[in-house]
């Protein structure tokens, strides 16, 4: 070998190094759990966007990473079990989904690092600050601030001129949702609504608001995120088309499935965000030490297809806001 290539070896050695070691420790697998609210497969952009995420990090399931999948199936009371299976089965991250499951790992465990994506961190109390989290939960928020309250009240202003009745329909055990509500009560005057709250604690509950909303005539129903709406979205926008109600969402994958239209943080670059939380702590860095992000990314999605069969028409200028158009 002459000097040139000797050189030019040794170079390409001395930076691959640190690039691979980046991502895991050479001939090395590591354990993670992940716990789900909600039925296997009910949210697919949190597990395609997590596992993009850890590909991206260098990462391949069953070679280098071992991911241990549990779903409560819309059973909180099956979460500590769970849990406490993950926790026996010694992973180095527990990774959460949702305000539900992450409490109950707090609950459970004070010393596992917690990667945990849920609505309001800070408020519902497992982290002391966005800044400094300070225990052993870090990861990300998608609590989207006040400001989109008022996004979704002009998005049912702008797609039903004439409404003056607007529902919400939202979980009471949900912090986060409970703060938009209160806020959309003090904006819908000034939008010339009457709004209208309709609480939903369980799956069974989504029949009984839809029936209720139907009852009372609603000119549209904002839909706000929660771990057990999410599980039930494709009843939800069933129900919503089935009752003719024009609805609108926070997550694109209601509109994907025939909703009508959503404006909020993109489902799956959280999660993807999510596996760099995973990859610094396997790498030696403490929660207490990695500040929580929140959404960067927010789409509108409107489903013209949905418009129409609700005899719907929309405003052009809307259409130009968004991000994408189904048809």
């Amino acid at each position: 070998m002459d000097r040139r290539a000797f050189i030019g070896t040794l170079a390409s050695g001395l930076l691959a190094a640190p690039l691979a070691a980046e991502a895991q420790q050479a001939g090395k697998i590591y354990r993670v759990g992940y716990l789900g609210y909600d039925l296997p497969g009910s949210d697919p952009s949190a597990l395609s966007g997590l596992r993009q995420g850890l590909r991206d990090r260098g990462y391949r399931e069953k070679e280098n990473i071992t991911i241990e999948y549990r779903f409560a199936e819309d059973h909180p009371d099956r979460l500590p079990h769970l849990i406490g299976e993950l926790i026996g089965l010694k992973v180095a991250v527990l990774i959460t989904q949702g305000t539900a499951v992450t409490a109950a790992a707090k609950r459970a465990t004070t010393t596992l690092p917690i990667v945990s994506v849920s609505a309001d961190p800070v408020g519902s109390g497992f982290i002391r600050s966005l800044a400094r989290p300070g225990g052993n939960i870090t990861g990300l928020s998608f609590a989207v601030g006040e400001n989109f309250s008022e996004k979704w009240l002009e998005l049912a202003r702008d797609t039903v001129p004439k409404a003056s009745r607007v529902g919400v329909m939202w979980n009471p055990t949900n912090q986060s949702a409970a703060a938009a509500l209160q806020r959309m009560k003090l904006l819908a005057p000034t939008f010339g609504f009457q709004l209208s709250s309709y609480t939903v604690r369980t799956a069974a509950d989504i029949d009984e608001a839809f029936a209720a909303v139907s009852n009372a005539r609603l000119a549209a129903v904002i839909v706000q995120t929660d771990p057990l709406i999410v599980a039930q979205k494709n009843r939800i926008v069933k129900l919503a088309a089935v009752k003719r109600i024009p609805t609108i969402y926070s997550l694109r994958e209601f509109v994907d499935g025939g909703g009508l239209m959503s404006y909020g943080p993109n489902l799956f670059d959280l999660w993807r965000r999510a596996a760099d939380y995973v990859d610094r702590i396997l790498n030696g860095a403490k929660p207490a030490e990695l500040p929580v992000e929140q959404p960067s990314k927010f789409e509108l999605v409107i489903n013209l297809k949905t418009a129409k069969a609700l005899g719907l028409t929309i405003p052009p200028s809307l259409l130009q806001r968004a991000d994408q158009v189904i048809e």
